[in-house]
């Protein structure tokens, strides 16, 4: 008895996995945006699964503070205030440039490395020149964006640092498709890259924390 009890709470934990990866592609293509209501009987139906698993889901993203729950009207997805995209930016700003001086001080990047984020790095310009439509390409670009900076996270050994950065993960990329969106300029978004990476190659400190600054302060302002 208590093992078929315990294989019915696994089998609804990877359901409910299911349904966090769900939803969150529903935000990230544009189809729930910021405010929206989460309809948790149609997400069963879609899914072809009850009810329960989708509650569990819903609970989670709400602990990542990507649903906000309204007493006696529901769960929506969470709306950011320009002071909420400020301090995740900043957040990340203050972490990524730790991880870059350890980067550069340690001497943690070969010319391997410096191939692959650049290989990244074109494969966004691609995105941003393709004749697609606008949300489309913000949403591709957001995930090689996103790409790109996780990988100089790990190859900087911060565990911790990179921790905190995942368990923001998300947000970061809601923040970046939102301001992407109304900025508009991929291209620009997408070249930025290539300076980091330079930088990176060249030892200079001081020259990628300011690079990463006014690629991250562009995104975090709209300014571009």
């Amino acid at each position: 008895m208590a093992g078929a009890v315990l294989e019915d709470r696994f089998k609804r934990e990877n359901l409910s996995e299911i349904v966090i990866e769900y939803i969150k592609e529903q935000i990230i293509t544009g189809r729930y945006e910021e405010g929206d209501h989460i309809p948790e009987t149609e997400i069963a139906n879609e899914l072809g699964i009850s009810r329960a698993p989708v509650r569990e889901g819903i609970r989670e993203l709400q602990n990542m503070g990507i649903i906000e729950f309204v007493p006696r009207k529901g769960n929506y997805v969470s709306a950011f205030t320009d002071e909420d995209k400020k301090e995740i930016f900043d957040i990340r700003l203050l972490l990524e440039g730790d991880m870059i001086e350890l980067i550069i001080k340690e001497n943690k990047l070969s010319e391997k490395d410096f191939k692959h984020l650049t290989k990244i790095v074109d494969e966004m310009l691609q995105i941003s020149m393709k004749d697609k439509d606008m949300m489309e390409k913000a949403v591709a670009l957001s995930r090689k964006d996103i790409e790109f900076h996780k990988y100089i996270w790990e190859r900087s050994g911060s565990n911790r640092r990179a921790q905190i950065l995942e368990q923001l993960h998300f947000q970061l990329q809601m923040a970046m498709i939102y301001d992407t969106k109304l900025s508009g300029d991929l291209q620009m978004t997408a070249k930025e890259h290539y300076e980091i990476i330079e930088y990176l190659k060249a030892g200079d400190i001081q020259s990628c924390k300011t690079a990463l600054r006014g690629h991250i302060v562009s995104y975090r302002d709209g300014v571009f």
